[in-house]
């Protein structure tokens, strides 16, 4: 195997297990906040959409990621409950979450 083929091979191994990694962190969030069952009724069409803001050039640009990511979540929620989440890209998502998380935990009030 040439040394190129590896590096691919080796960035695709990475790329896997960084999509596993942030699927489990998500599902876990979900997990926290009582979102990773089916509904009381059993009826997934009325249920709530739940709506994953993703920031990130490996998500924005690798398709890889986005489709290992997505199975991640599948296996870890089962099919019926992952139907119900959508991953969207949001641009500057970072800048705009430091904002959020610096106005929530301000010292003044206004």
């Amino acid at each position: 195997m040439n040394s190129r083929k590896l590096v691919v091979e080796i960035c695709g191994i990475v790329a896997r297990r960084a999509s596993r990694l942030a699927g489990a962190g998500i599902v876990a969030l979900l997990k926290k906040m009582g979102k990773d069952a089916v509904t009381s009724d059993g009826n997934q069409k009325n249920a709530k959409k739940i709506v994953v803001a993703m920031d990130g050039g490996l998500y924005e640009h690798y398709p890889f990621f986005r489709e290992e990511l997505r199975a991640a979540v599948t296996e870890l929620l089962g099919e019926e409950v992952a139907k119900r989440v959508k991953i969207v890209l949001s641009k500057d998502g970072s800048g705009i979450g430091a904002a959020l998380l610096a106005a929530a935990h301000s010292q003044y009030k206004y």
